[in-house]
């Protein structure tokens, strides 16, 4: 199967070379575009990570023009927390955005966001799909905020995700009704009550008639008209896929036997560790046929059955991305645009397939907060490389700035890790640090509570608190989590009670303490 989706997709890597050729717009543009794409709910489940079962042949391919970053992390494992601090260059408990519920623009009115920032050095900044939270689109942020392809420009889904998308009339019809119910009991409702139906779908449709292509289609058309300006442009391009539903075309499904992609390594909940660290899977609860799942500490179990349809169409989704991708880079090549644009591709954070019993993202573990990263910018000084120096989304604002030749703002709590690209083998920071707001509605025992994760070559270390939300402060210590990252890859045990490990206890304790500013490369401030 994947032979054939090679050579559907093989266009791209025929492109490829020949844009080796390709003249470059004729205007002379000082900086470098830049093409800035989010993929939500995106973990390294792609082939240039090592996945031999994803199908990602264009990702894969920018990756060998590239670099790929194997060691990255986001700041918390929930869309607006990742997404707020990666835009502004700070980190949760500076953007204060700790839940998924937090506008940051309420929060900081004065906040300067990347496309802003970038738009002070003469970028024309335009924005397509995801890149802050939903239907947050920040019009502050953008001289064109929130395109949208012109059929979904209706009234009443203006506030609505492109994840809650079907192709099926039936359903289409039924998530009206349950919406106009759910409205009349709370009427302000995440995705504005649209997020009802099933977990997938696979109808055999082209590409445009799921919403990410159908926003492909309209990127396109926006490059064709941004490469004519003569002013460099800053495209965010944020993609729904793979977050839920698994709703994308058939021949993606197709690519993809079931039975043959493996189960998590990990099936249960690490042993001793806390059961507030779990999430509730409530994202997953929305769905039909799964208001009935427990919470992963709980005693229930998935059917192996719905587990493998659920993974399949995961990866479905991946490929159907990929392939959008693929049509979108041929696209920067005929527009000669290709070789002077900064590319970025990232995940806003990991999701759990059936990982520690559960489904979604939420928690302070690693397959929930480890991210894939793949950069390819102009006059880039190696080519298909990767490295494991160690970096953190909130890197991504400094480091697109040292590419395009800008000042980095005194206020990045990031690092540029332009640096790696040159020398992937050299000695990088030494921990990456993440956060997690566990409220009570979906704790388990029902209090509210406060995680920090930090990790470093060999450890994963987590340390919980109690929390005020009112002030934004920890309270009483909880407990710590404790993971060897050398011999329990998949963190099935947490030693932190260990009485062997209480010096590592100790240790850590006190380098998470420091923070992550004694974590940069040779502890430089």
């Amino acid at each position: 199967m994947k032979n054939i989706y090679f050579n559907v997709c093989s266009l791209f890597t025929c492109l490829a070379l020949l844009s080796f050729g390709c003249s470059q717009s004729e205007k002379n543009i000082s900086r470098p575009n830049v093409l800035f794409i989010s993929i939500d709910d995106l973990r390294p489940s792609i082939g240039v990570y090592g996945d031999s079962i994803a199908v990602t042949p264009n990702i894969d391919e920018l990756a060998r023009e590239g670099i790929t970053f194997t060691d990255s992390y986001c700041q918390a494992a929930v869309c607006a927390p990742s997404r707020a601090s990666l835009m502004m260059g700070i980190r949760p408990d500076s953007t204060r955005v700790w839940h998924l519920g937090d506008k940051f623009r309420e929060i900081n009115p004065d906040a300067v966001t990347m496309p802003q920032y970038f738009s002070k050095y003469g970028y024309y900044t335009v924005n397509i799909g995801k890149i802050f939270h939903n239907y947050m689109p920040d019009s502050v942020s953008w001289d064109e905020p929130d395109l949208r392809p012109a059929h979904y420009l209706k009234k009443d889904w203006l506030k609505r995700d492109g994840e809650t998308f079907y192709i099926s009339e039936e359903v289409n019809v039924s998530q009206a009704i349950k919406r106009d119910s759910l409205l009349k009991i709370r009427p302000v409702r995440y995705a504005d009550g649209w997020n009802t139906g099933p977990a997938w779908e696979a109808a055999d449709v082209h590409d445009t008639m799921y919403y990410d292509g159908a926003q492909t289609k309209l990127a396109k058309e926006t490059l064709t008209r941004l490469a004519k300006m003569n002013q460099p442009f800053y495209m965010g391009l944020g993609y729904f896929r793979p977050h839920l539903p698994f709703a994308v075309p058939k021949k993606f499904w197709d690519l993809y036997d079931p039975n043959e992609i493996p189960l998590a390594n990990n099936k249960e909940i690490p042993n001793l560790a806390p059961p507030y660290s779990m999430n509730s899977m409530y994202e997953l609860r929305h769905y039909d046929g799964f208001s009935h799942i427990g919470h992963p500490t709980s005693s229930y179990k998935m059917s192996e059955d719905t587990i493998r349809t659920l993974r399949q169409g995961y990866y479905a989704s991946v490929s159907y991305v990929d392939a959008l991708l693929g049509d979108l880079f041929s696209h920067l090549m005929k527009l000669g645009i290709y070789e002077n644009t900064i590319i970025v591709i990232w995940g806003d954070h990991g999701w759990k397939l059936g990982d520690h019993n559960s489904w979604g993202k939420m928690t302070n573990y690693n397959i929930d907060l480890k991210v894939p990263v793949i950069v390819r910018y102009p006059n880039q000084e190696n080519r298909g490389v990767k490295t494991d120096g160690m970096i953190e989304l909130v890197d991504l604002f400094p480091s697109i700035c040292e590419m395009a030749g800008i000042d980095i703002p005194e206020y990045a709590q990031g690092t540029s890790f332009v640096p790696l690209t040159k020398n992937p083998e050299l000695p990088w920071k030494n921990a990456a640090f993440s956060q997690f707001h566990r409220r009570p509605k979906v704790s388990a025992d029902g209090k509210r509570y406060m995680g920090y994760s930090m990790n470093t070559k060999q450890y994963h270390f987590i340390s919980w608190y109690g929390w005020d939300p009112a002030t934004g402060t920890r309270g009483e210590f909880k407990s710590y989590e404790l993971y060897d990252k050398e011999f329990d890859p998949f963190e099935t045990q947490n030693l932190a009670e260990r009485e062997e490990m209480r010096d590592v206890i100790t240790t850590l304790s006190n380098q998470l303490a420091a923070g992550w500013r004694r974590a940069l490369p040779n502890n430089q401030e």
